[in-house]
């Protein structure tokens, strides 16, 4: 494979480009800072085919990254090969609006074969090709100027070595009868909704005990308000307010901007500067949050009871042994949500009760829900049984 010097000029790119913009597929990582940001700060993407490899580096002055992002996101042709690529993948969305399609996944492929659960990319390295990687430059400052060799070389390797293990992982899923597995993974990790940052959908991913429209209401206008306000300033969201502290603001509203000075988690000066005002705005300006926009509650609970717990134990149980006989990772077969979801009576909209995964074990967690499968001990090994329910008695 020819390693091609640091790319560093639009010219230069594109003569890279006309190399592999025909492959089968292209190995693709990129290289980033957000610890001080909100959006990602891309410091370098390196990509691969079969015969040539390079990083990019898009802080280059002047270099135009368009033919790149049009290869990644525009052409259907070429397959995406990533390693636990939802970061990559949402940088790119970022730059771009969309996400690189057709895509493939190494760490969800490695979870069909069954050798790991989200396998970091060292252990896939080693596994594959047995080469040990030196994870010296793991944590450096990309952003930094100029990048050294050791740097360069250590971000090259995780598109070559990809690039090496994505045929032959491949040929081992063609193999297995196990690639369609795959096809709804990688097409929910190029859904572009998963990507797509709607500030009046932020409060979803806050934890907060109470249900009440009002409370929620509030946390929602809070939440949408903190979104807009990391965006604007560029600044990760708990840099400006952290999660909790939105939570006690929706649950306890101060009725002046004066007790922002008492909110635990906020300075005292937000009882009279301009973003403590425009946090009580938000507030004024929230509304109970409607009946439709109500978040479902969970299935474990009062809803699955101490008897569907039981179920949903022996449920975990079962995947584990199904698990084992497939030599597949339990959590892409099913997640521990459908199994409670199942164990509390649910049919409808689970996931494991559909295509693929229920003819490799739904059917069977079916089964035993309902009291036609149970469990037995062979040659000491713990495996899946079918009740005789003719002749099948309750003890």
């Amino acid at each position: 494979m020819q390693i091609h010097p640091l790319i560093e000029t639009s010219a230069a790119l594109v003569e890279f480009l006309d190399l592999i913009k025909t492959s089968d597929f292209i190995a693709v990582d990129t290289e980033f800072m957000r610890e001080n940001t909100f959006w990602p700060e891309l410091c370098l993407i390196q990509v691969a085919d079969s015969d040539h490899a390079a990083a990019i580096d898009p802080m280059a002055p002047g270099i135009d990254l368009k033919p790149l992002l049009d290869l990644l996101v525009d052409n259907q042709d070429v397959l995406k090969v990533f390693h636990a690529g939802g970061q990559d993948v949402e940088i790119i969305f970022n730059l771009t609006g969309k996400t690189p399609h057709p895509i493939f996944d190494t760490q969800i492929g490695q979870m069909a074969l069954g050798q790991a659960e989200q396998v970091g990319y060292s252990n896939l390295v080693e596994a594959w090709i047995g080469l040990q990687l030196d994870k010296g430059a793991r944590f450096t400052d990309w952003s930094r100027r100029p990048l050294d060799k050791r740097q360069i070389d250590y971000a090259i390797g995780d598109v070559t070595h990809l690039a090496k293990i994505f045929p032959m992982m491949l040929k081992k899923l063609i193999k297995t009868g196990r690639g369609h597995w795959l096809d709804e993974e990688m097409e929910k990790l190029a859904n572009p909704a998963n990507y797509s940052l709607d500030p009046d959908k932020a409060w979803q991913r806050i934890k907060i005990p109470s249900r009440k429209p009002d409370v929620l209401g509030r946390l929602k206008a809070l939440a949408a308000w903190r979104e807009r306000e990391a965006r604007t300033k560029n600044l990760p969201r708990g840099r400006i307010v952290k999660d909790e502290t939105l939570a006690d603001l929706a649950a306890h509203p101060p009725k002046q901007q004066e007790g922002l000075g008492g909110v635990r988690g906020l300075s005292a000066t937000w009882k009279a500067n301009d973003i403590g005002g425009r946090l009580m705005d938000a507030l004024a300006s929230a509304k109970p949050l409607s009946k439709e926009d109500m978040p479902d509650r969970a299935p474990r609970g009062p809803g699955l009871g101490k008897e569907g717990a039981l179920v949903a134990d022996l449920l975990k149980l079962l995947l584990k042994i199904r698990a084992r006989e497939l030599n597949a990772a339990a959590r892409l077969i099913a997640r521990s949500d459908d199994l409670e979801a199942l164990a509390a009576g649910g049919r409808d909209g689970i996931a494991l009760m559909q295509g693929w995964r229920y003819d490799v074990f739904g059917h069977a967690a079916l089964d035993l829900v309902e009291g036609r499968m149970g469990f037995a001990v062979k040659n000491g090994k713990l495996v899946m049984s079918e009740i005789d329910t003719a002749t099948a008695s309750e003890v």
